[in-house]
Order: C-alpha cells, then sequence, then structure tokens
C-alpha cells in the first residue's frame, strides 16, 4: 500500500523538517480523533458510560526536548476532534503499549525517534489491544490528513488529563512478568537508560527485585538521549561491566523497546542470544507452545541451533511490525530481532527491553549460572554486512533482477552449500542494496559478501 507519510514504524523524521512539525502533528491528532470517533459502532458506544462517548487516547514520550511541543500539539488537535486525552509523561514506549490495554483507551500514542538522535522525532500508535495499528488504520488517518480541519462545537470538545501514577503502574506490571519469588540478590547489575524513557522506571524494577544496581544513560537533559549511550553504542556499558566487576549489563534503547545485554566478561549478548535464551527454556520447560519467528537478518547459527533443538523456526520481513504479524498468524509466544527487539507474546503485546530482560535474569536464577554460560549450544555465524550506495533514480528492484547479479549470489551460494546463506534486499531508509553473507567460521563471509557487492558496483558503474 502507498502512503504519503506512514512507514514501517510510524511517522518519523527531523525535528522542524515535514511532516515533524507542530502544525502538522496538531492535524494528525485532529485526524486520529476523527477516525477513532467513526469507529465507536453502535454496539461500542452501548458499552460506554453513559457520560460520554467520545473517544480515549493516551500519550507519552521519551525525554526528547521537541516531546513537549509535540505532545501539546497532538493533545489540541484531538480536543478539537472530540477525543479524551490522557497524559502519561515520559514512559518506555511497552508502557504506553500496556497503560493503552489497561486504561480502556482506544488508542496509544507514542512519541518518540527510538535509538535516533534528538535532532529526530516520530509518532507511533497503539490500538486498544497494545499492538501497531493496522495498514487499513493508517491509511484513514492519512485520509483525514487531507481534509481541512474542523473543530468540534465547543460542548463536544475533548478533555485531558494528567496521569500521575503511570511510572508506578508500569513498574508493576514488569515485576509481574516473572514469578513472584524471583529474587535478585546477590546480583550485581550495571544498567544504560541510553537518557531515555526507562530512565526512572528500569533502576526501580531492578532493585526492587533486590538487585545491586548501578545506572549510566540516566540523567536525560532532553538532548542527550542516545547520545554515545544505550543498545546502539554499548562500549561505556561493557568497561562499566568489567571495571565494576558487575555480574551483567543490560541497555536499552532511547523509547526503550530493545535491550542488549553485557555478559561478565564485558562481550555483548544482542538480540538473537536473548531469543535463544529464553526459547531454550520455554522450550525445556514446555511453555513455549509453538515456534520462534526472527527476521530475514536472524544469524544462520539461531535458525541452526533451533533446528538441533526441534524448535520450529520461521523468518519474517525486517522489523518489528512483521514479526508480531507472523506471531498472531502462527498464535506462537516468542519472537524478535537481532538489534534487541524482542517480543514475548506470553506477558507482552509488543517488544519490552525491561520485560525481555527480567525473562533473561529468571532463566539465569533458575539455572544458577552466569549469562555466558546460557548461551552454551549456541554457535553464531560469522557475517558480514557490505552496503552498496545506488546513484539517484536508480531502480533497486531491477539491479536485483539482473541475471548477472543472481548469477553472483548462485556462485555464492553454491560455495557455501547448506553451511550459510546469502540475502540480498534494498533498505527501507537510504538508497542503498545491503549485501549480507553469513556462514561457519571456516567460510570467509567479507569476501564472499564483498565479491557480490563488486557485481552489483559494476552493474550501476
Amino acid at each position: 500500500m502507498s502512503r504519503r507519510y506512514f512507514g514501517t514504524d510510524g511517522i518519523r523524521g527531523t525535528v522542524g523538517e515535514y511532516p515533524i512539525t507542530a502544525d502538522f502533528m496538531l492535524k494528525l491528532g485532529w485526524a486520529m480523533g476523527r477516525v477513532l470517533s467513526r469507529k465507536l459502532s453502535g454496539h461500542q458506544a452501548r458499552q460506554r458510560s453513559s457520560q460520554s462517548l467520545r473517544p480515549k487516547v493516551i500519550i507519552g514520550k521519551d525525554t526528547r526536548i521537541s516531546g513537549y511541543m509535540f505532545e501539546s500539539a497532538l493533545e489540541a488537535g484531538l480536543s478539537a476532534a472530540g477525543a479524551d486525552v490522557s497524559l502519561l509523561g515520559p514512559m518506555p514506549t511497552p508502557g504506553i503499549a500496556y497503560l493503552t490495554r489497561t486504561f480502556r483507551a482506544d488508542a496509544g500514542i507514542v512519541i518518540s525517534a527510538s535509538h535516533n538522535p534528538y535532532q529526530d522525532n516520530g509518532i507511533k500508535f497503539f490500538s486498544a489491544e497494545g499492538l501497531k495499528l493496522a495498514d487499513e488504520v493508517e491509511a484513514e488517518i492519512e485520509g483525514e490528513l487531507e481534509k481541512p480541519l474542523e473543530t468540534m462545537a465547543p460542548n463536544q470538545l475533548g478533555k485531558a488529563v494528567r496521569i500521575s501514577d503511570a511510572a508506578g503502574r508500569y513498574i508493576e506490571f514488569c515485576k509481574s512478568t516473572v514469578h513472584n519469588r524471583l529474587e535478585l540478590h546477590g546480583l550485581r547489575i550495571v544498567l544504560d537508560c541510553a537518557h531515555g524513557a526507562t530512565y526512572h522506571i528500569a533502576p526501580n524494577v531492578f532493585r526492587e527485585l533486590g538487585a545491586d544496581v548501578s545506572v549510566i544513560g540516566g540523567e536525560p537533559d532532553g538532548l542527550n538521549i542516545n547520545q554515545n549511550v544505550g543498545s546502539t553504542h554499548t562500549e561505556r556499558l561493557s568497561e562499566a561491566v568489567v571495571s565494576c566487576q558487575a555480574d551483567l549489563g543490560i541497555a536499552f534503547d532511547g523509547d526503550g523497546d530493545r535491550v542488549l545485554m553485557i555478559d561478565r566478561r564485558g562481550e555483548v549478548v544482542d538480540g538473537d542470544e536473548i531469543l535463544y535464551i529464553i526459547a531454550r527454556d520455554l522450550h525445556a520447560r514446555g511453555k513455549l507452545n509453538g515456534g520462534v519467528v526472527g527476521t530475514l537478518m536472524t544469524n544462520f547459527g539461531l535458525a541452526a541451533a533451533f533446528e538441533k533443538q526441534g524448535i520450529p523456526f520461521e523468518r519474517a520481513k525486517v522489523g518489528d511490525r512483521y514479526v508480531v504479524e507472523r506471531l498472531l498468524a502462527n498464535d506462537w509466544l516468542l519472537g524478535g530481532e537481532a538489534s534487541g527487539h524482542i517480543v514475548c507474546r506470553n506477558v507482552q503485546t509488543t517488544g519490552d527491553g525491561i520485560v525481555s530482560a527480567l525473562q533473561v535474569l529468571a532463566v539465569m536464577v533458575r539455572e544458577g549460572v552466569p549469562l555466558d554460560r546460557l548461551l552454551d549450544g549456541f554457535e553464531k555465524a560469522p557475517q558480514a554486512l557490505v552496503n552498496v550506495r545506488l546513484p539517484h533514480g536508480s531502480d533497486a528492484g531491477m539491479l536485483l533482477e539482473s541475471p548477472a547479479l543472481r548469477q553472483s549470489v548462485k556462485s555464492v551460494e553454491e560455495e557455501l552449500g547448506g553451511s550459510g546463506r546469502v540475502l540480498l534486499r534494498p533498505s527501507g531508509t537510504e538508497p542503498l542494496i545491503r549485501v549480507m553473507v553469513e556462514g561457519r567460521p571456516r567460510f570467509d563471509v567479507q569476501a564472499l559478501a564483498r565479491r557480490i557487492a563488486d557485481s552489483v558496483e559494476t552493474l550501476i558503474a
């Protein structure tokens, strides 16, 4: 479906550049309110209090300075369309998904650009069920954006309230996703909150469960979100874990839906490895209830490890919304990406960094072993990624169908045999073709990826 504003994860861009502007956000809030008002069917209306049939929307944000501006603009637009608004303040994206459900709201809005720097911002939406909006609903919102803004009559305007105990509610939810007897006493943990939305949530969760917690990236000033900290910059956390002789480190991104971990040696444990730990534990306890969903970029070694253990595995397109789609279609419980988006559907509807970390810690406590030992049986395949920049106006689809390029890929695949794989795909955000090759350690995957990339460059020369 061709969409003007929505990408694979909401609307995102540079603050001050259309559509990431205050006037657009005003109109976006209004358009969302209009769509929700239409969706209040007669049956839904009968279930509502007679006092108000207005749609109810909750809004949360990360710690970017521009969040204040966009929060106010969205609130005004929603009110103009006759929708009531509940403001959460700084809150992790998965916390907003959870609170959308518990407050029985019709939708949740997240103001965040995830792991991007403060100059960027964006909007993500959740349905009443705490899931990303369906494509058809996003299309309806885009349709409303083309219409002139009309304000409801004064007696039909929406009201706004601020929820004062949102953080406490979400902290209790996070703790409820593990056994009520789980205690982390004796564990020394370093948290990296990326100066983002988890800064006032994550430390309390792990401390209340008994861990000895140190924090970096926990002093947001509106401008330092993700700046050399967080899940995309784990060097500082690795150093802190080793220097503090901590048992492990946990790194979140700016909006808290991703997590990476650091073992006691300072080594990164990525999303594929986190998936392996959780899946192996659930499978061993007979609670996996199906298989695991990864993406086209999931490491070959993870698929091989699952095959050896008899765990079904399926790849989705890159993006957590596609992982969730396949989980729902299969009625499976666990999926995720190497970047740290981990979806544990048995306890949460979307990727949740804090909840995913807690699932791993629960396995550590049950088995009584350090984090690195939980990876026994998983050998990550070496992976090489080469990006080839395309000239303006190039058709990536036609390039990928080129017989010469196909022959180059076939040659590499034959060399790998059944011990590796090749993936070519156009970037969804940049004029690039991404060439990925992975295989057993005996292969020089960097040289093989470079060979295919050279074929692409020859075609565009």
